[in-house]
């Protein structure tokens, strides 16, 4: 599994600890990834992902993560971020369809 954040894509960073006699010798900046459980309205039920904070804020700032999904173009989205819109969205058609019926 990367180590990289399912909504916006952040990762390892690389760099050099710098000492004081300036010697230079490599390090990876790790990017804080926290497995988060979203609850998705749509699914009706909880969606684990691995997330930065920064991905967890923006979530809630859009009232969550479908409402995140579906106002979002799929060309930002990751792969797993698009197959949980395609399921969103199925599941959005259906509660609808059952509404409208």
């Amino acid at each position: 599994m990367p180590r990289r954040c399912a909504l916006s894509g952040k990762s390892v960073q690389y760099g050099h600890n710098v000492s004081h006699a300036n010697n230079k010798t490599k390090r990876r900046f790790m990017s804080n990834l926290q497995v988060a459980s979203v609850l998705s309205d749509m699914l009706g039920h909880s969606v684990r992902l691995r997330l930065t904070p920064r991905g967890i804020k923006t979530i809630e700032h859009n009232g969550g993560i479908d409402a995140y999904l579906l106002g979002t173009n799929d060309g930002k989205l990751s792969p797993e971020m698009l197959s949980l819109k395609r399921r969103v969205v199925s599941a959005k058609a259906k509660k609808d369809a059952k509404k409208a019926a």
